[in-house]
């Protein structure tokens, strides 16, 4: 069965874009990242959360780094990983992924990146959105899909993020 895995202080370290803080800090906020999860029983999605505070300026996007990655077992490679946006934060203040939806394949945790969940937001508002650390923010839900007969690839994952175009 697939399942979330967090990556290493140093994979995250090296993506989450936060500049001259110590390590120390920088490693008990990761540390307190929560892993993704159901809001509740019935939910679809498993929510993932801030892994630090963040003021969301008006017009400004940001690549936040989960510090988690989606594991699936090679006969499990019929699924995939979708990641939306948590619906209340649209609605509430217009957040939104440029990319709409982020895809998550599922060899994408055989990646150099260690498959690192890497969600890129967006406030096209005019006011700044103040999200705190463990705050649900995108939410993954697993999707069986499948390729069509003479569609399908053999070629091997190696990159990371947008290595296959």
């Amino acid at each position: 069965m697939s399942h979330f895995e967090k990556v290493s202080f140093e994979r995250w370290k090296a993506d989450c874009g936060v500049k001259g803080l110590p390590d120390s800090e920088l490693r008990s906020w990761f540390d307190a990242i929560k892993p993704p999860h159901q809001a509740t029983a019935g939910s679809a999605g498993c929510d993932f959360c801030m892994p630090f505070n963040l003021a969301f300026e008006p017009g400004s996007k940001m690549k936040i780094a989960t510090g988690y990655r989606w594991v699936t077992a090679p006969e499990e490679r019929d699924r995939v990983l979708l990641i939306v946006p948590r619906s209340s934060l649209g609605f509430k203040y217009g957040l939104r992924l440029p990319n709409t939806v982020g895809v998550i394949d599922a060899d994408y945790c055989d990646a150099d990146n260690e498959g690192h969940i890497l969600v890129c937001f967006e406030n096209p508002s005019d006011q700044r959105v103040n999200l705190k650390a463990g705050t649900p923010f995108v939410q993954g839900i697993i999707v069986k899909y499948e390729i069509p007969e003479g569609a399908g690839s053999d070629d091997i994952r190696t990159g990371g993020f947008g290595s296959t175009d």
